[in-house]
């Protein structure tokens, strides 16, 4: 089978995913009005009969003075992964990129390696000799990924040393923590929260925390809690201007695609969440606290209530996105994940970003750059 590769419109990329019971939100058209530092295109895979049988956004950076960039399909494309030939489908994307001047094919392959369950990630945090969680014997495992990264090794793919997402440091987190809803009543998805959680949401309803959908107007509000979740937790904030473009753009394709979540407590809002929602899939997007009141648990209120919705919502999974490998103790991150883990769903591993060199020298400069940085 041989696929022929080409710029497709908007709409015929967002008629493709319809088609699917979800795709990731950074493989949407209304991504690329997001990342305006980046230049976007939709491509579209065709087979023999010239139908659309896959997708992907690319989003194009260019190198400081030069006409050339750095491609990047953030976990993406949408294509079948599991295909015998999958250089077939890859063969033409790398024709296509380099045409535009791309020194270097990044992208995220959304093929799930192996999963976690939250009792298994619980017992390897309280291991003292267990360091990461790739160390723990996976709960489930798919071999095919295997497969599918020793063929993108033959096929002169490069799994990628990506940090985040800024500048040309793209990269999307590896390991994430996702909630299974599909088949699950609200009170069974309750009953799998630990006792922790059940304790704190109770907590939040006695002392009368209001969780509340809001509005574009509400985003000032929330990027004050982020500025501050920021100096705490020590990462560089995104300015207000990217999260009202965010919602403008996700909203304009679809109202339920971009939600805001304020906790109120005593005409305080305490916390502040996004979430982001495609088909079948709802992802906690950013999420924003204040040291003050901690006592009256808005966090755990939040979280709940943005499951309850997507629930409501038909989704089949809830993710909390990001969560580190790294089990150590001194590691800051590693409450973030105890939290995460709180819910009862399972920590996922996904087979990470890989590269294609173009150019060798370019590409080999563009390393160096991103390791002085």
């Amino acid at each position: 089978m041989s696929y022929r590769l080409k710029a497709i419109t908007r709409e015929d990329h967002l008629a493709f995913v319809a088609t699917l019971p979800s795709v990731s939100h950074l493989q949407l058209p209304s991504w690329g009005d997001v990342k305006q530092d980046w230049r976007a295109e939709s491509l579209g895979w065709f087979d023999a009969d010239d139908r659309l049988v896959g997708a992907g956004l690319v989003l194009l950076r260019p190198l400081p003075k030069l006409r050339r960039y750095l491609a990047y399909l953030p976990e993406g494309p949408v294509i079948d992964w599991t295909a015998p030939d999958l250089d077939a489908w890859l063969r033409p994307l790398l024709a296509h990129l380099k045409a535009r001047g791309a020194f270097t094919v990044r992208m995220g392959p959304p093929v799930v390696v192996r999963r976690w369950s939250a009792d298994a990630v619980k017992a390897a945090i309280a291991d003292p000799e267990t360091r990461r969680l790739g160390d723990v014997a996976p709960t489930a495992e798919d071999p095919r990924a295997l497969d599918i990264a020793d063929r993108l090794r033959r096929a002169g793919w490069r799994r990628s040393a990506s940090g985040g997402e800024d500048g040309f440091a793209a990269g999307q987190p590896r390991h994430v923590f996702q909630v299974p809803l599909a088949g699950r009543s609200l009170e069974q998805i309750h009953q799998g929260l630990n006792q922790q959680w059940r304790r704190n949401i109770k907590k939040a309803e006695k002392a009368g925390v209001k969780v509340v959908q809001g509005d574009y107007e509400d985003l000032p509000a929330f990027h004050r809690l982020y500025l501050e979740t920021a100096e705490r937790d020590r990462f560089v904030p995104r300015p207000l201007s990217y999260f009202q473009r965010m919602w403008t753009a996700l909203r304009a394709e679809d109202e339920n695609r971009m939600r805001l979540y304020l906790a109120h407590h005593e005409g305080e809002v305490l916390a502040a969440a996004t979430m982001l929602t495609v088909g079948e899939h709802v992802w906690y997007s950013y999420g924003a606290s204040t040291s003050r009141r901690r006592e009256v648990q808005p966090n755990n209120a939040i979280q709940w209530r943005m499951m309850c919705d997507a629930h409501e919502l038909g989704a089949a999974v809830y993710d909390f996105r990001g969560i580190t490998d790294t089990l150590e103790e001194d590691d800051h991150l590693l409450g973030l994940l105890r939290f995460k883990a709180g819910s009862g769903g399972e920590a996922v591993e996904y087979l990470g970003e890989w590269d294609h060199p173009l150019n060798k020298v370019l590409h080999q400069a563009f390393r160096l750059y991103l390791s002085r940085r």
